[in-house]
């Protein structure tokens, strides 16, 4: 069974279609990259993805569970906010802003979730928040605050405190679109590394050096629709949609 299984998923705000009927399977261990201009809908349908918006058609399954309804009698009925929290805990999300409490350092930040959402103890909450932060190359930042760090060091402060919850898939908008260009490197080399480890990812990104080098597969939405999907060697270099075409030639 795949990782995601995302099927017809529809969604307006008001009067604006924003997705219209995407369909997408991601395996397990899979990493895929979403491209596309901006307002293409791509940061909508992760967000879909665990139920920080709310879907209205069709129908998205995450790790075997469906997203944030229960089926009954063919009609999907929503599952209660407590319920939705417990499916969203199993995904890990690194925002374009990294959204971290300025009052606690970057170790509290790691360890808060897995305290308050899990129950986990603080003595092996912070011994695991300590060796998540030195995944992300930062041992030695533990007992610093946000505004003392550099944005690329906040970034990867945040995608460990997103892996502290020990999540089946990790969802990345834009994670590096906020940063100085010199800072990039470092938070995709986290991001690397995590693919390398089998991680299930999938990055809304305009890094094309990331996807070509990381990615399983690349895919282009535009419009609210997925128009073109595939590996990246073949996506890059031989695309198919006159709109691929259009599309990386401007950012290429």
């Amino acid at each position: 069974m795949p990782m995601v299984e995302a099927r017809g998923v529809q969604k307006y705000f008001h009067h604006l279609h924003v997705l219209r009927g995407v369909d997408l399977d991601v395996e397990r261990g899979e990493v895929v990259v979403i491209l596309g201009a901006s307002g293409s809908g791509k940061t909508t349908f992760l967000r879909c993805l665990n139920h920080l918006e709310k879907i209205d058609g069709g129908r998205i399954t995450v790790n075997g569970h469906l997203m944030g309804y229960l089926e009954r009698d063919g009609h999907l009925v929503e599952q209660k906010e407590r319920l939705v929290a417990r499916q969203r805990a199993e995904i890990g999300m690194v925002f374009q802003r990294f959204n971290l409490f300025p009052h606690m350092t970057a170790l509290e930040n790691v360890i808060e979730a897995p305290i308050r959402v899990k129950g986990r103890d603080r003595r092996s909450a912070l011994a695991r928040g300590r060796e998540l932060l030195a995944k992300v190359g930062l041992a030695e930042k533990a007992d610093v605050y946000p505004h003392q760090l550099s944005g690329g060091q906040q970034q990867r402060v945040a995608i460990a405190r997103a892996l502290a919850m020990d999540p089946a898939l990790m969802l990345f908008d834009e994670p590096t679109s906020a940063l100085d260009p010199e800072l990039v490197g470092e938070v995709l080399k986290a991001m690397r590394q995590l693919a390398e480890e089998g991680m299930t990812m999938i990055v809304v990104t305009h890094e094309v050096g990331f996807a070509r080098e990381v990615a399983h597969r690349a895919v282009l939405m535009d419009a609210g629709c997925i128009l073109e999907e595939g590996p990246p060697a073949e996506f890059f270099t031989r695309p198919q949609h006159p709109r691929t075409k259009q599309f990386l030639s401007s950012i290429l």
